[in-house]
């Protein structure tokens, strides 16, 4: 399971954080993308196929698609996971799979405006990763404040896009989290904010100290204020859920949308790594390194190595 936090009020940089949870590793790689890769959204015979616009730095997961990053313009956008997430009735409209819905994003869009328009001319689909569907819903934000999520509920997408949609968790839907969430001080109820690990408490936590946070005083302090928010709900190993299962928190990202910067913190090392976008060597070479590598702390600006991307 997975939350997502976005301070989009603070008036020195606009960031973002998330926290990547699933009962085994995702096996991220971090990748730095050109403009001017063709690219295809899917295998079916409806699959659009686009040629992208913007460079990005971003995460896959098992190397089946992006399920995090950022583009050149400060556009971010997250693939969390939802129970229950459907698809639209077939039509006309070309598709893109949900591995691939992200990086459609971030290839096409510059802002959230531009994303939430264009993303009417597609449709989204499931195929399946490793043997299984897995239900998605979506967040983007931008360097203006601006934020939308995405939930395919119902056969339809649904979309609020608002600065006002700053957290994100996983089941239940966004309109039940924010019902939820008035239940809480200071967002109209008595109640003290919880402290388990399931979504509705993830997402009421991260809202409650969202709304504390002081004001920062440069891009450094923004970003760790929302990394500390990521760590608050972050899972550690081990800790189980109601049904059982366990779903630790594999890595956290962040990215300066301000600055152009994107951080990893992986579960496997005790240190940040970032890629500064400007810095990226080549800008027409597909580069790649494995965040969760023992070196891999610090400026990895320059450490990416040319690498064939397999989705």
């Amino acid at each position: 399971m997975c939350t997502r936090i976005f301070w989009s009020d603070n008036p020195v940089a606009k960031v973002v954080s998330r926290t990547m949870d699933w009962a085994v590793s995702d096996e991220p790689d971090l990748w730095s993308l050109p403009a001017g890769l063709e690219r295809s959204g899917g295998d079916g015979p409806s699959a659009t196929g686009w040629t992208s616009r913007h460079s990005s730095v971003v995460l896959s997961m098992w190397r089946s698609g992006t399920v995090d990053g950022i583009n050149q313009h400060g556009l971010a956008a997250h693939a969390l996971y939802l129970d229950g997430a459907g698809t639209e009735p077939a039509d006309d409209r070309p598709t893109v799979t949900t591995t691939v819905w992200v990086q459609y994003v971030l290839d096409n869009f510059a802002t959230v405006a531009e994303a939430v328009a264009g993303m009417r001319g597609v449709r989204v689909v499931s195929e399946p990763i490793r043997g299984h569907h897995l239900g998605a819903h979506y967040a983007i934000e931008d360097a203006s404040g601006d934020s939308a999520i995405f939930e395919p509920i119902d056969g339809r997408m649904v979309v609020h896009h608002g600065h006002e949609f700053t957290v994100m968790a996983n089941s239940p839907v966004l309109d039940q989290q924010l019902a939820n969430l008035r239940r809480y001080r200071p967002f109209g109820g008595e109640l003290a904010p919880p402290g388990d690990i399931t979504s509705l408490d993830r997402f009421v936590r991260a809202s409650y100290f969202l709304h504390y946070l002081p004001e920062p005083e440069d891009s450094r302090q923004a970003v760790a204020g929302v990394l500390h928010l990521a760590s608050n709900a972050s899972v550690p190993p081990g800790a189980p859920y109601e049904d059982g299962g366990v779903y630790p928190t594999w890595w956290l990202s962040a990215a300066d949308l301000t600055n152009r910067v994107y951080y990893v913190w992986s579960a496997h090392n005790p240190g940040l790594l970032w890629v500064d976008l400007a810095s990226v060597g080549s800008p027409d070479t597909v580069t790649a390194l494995d965040p969760s590598a023992p070196a891999a702390i610090g400026d990895a600006s320059a450490w990416l190595e040319p690498a064939t991307l397999p989705y």
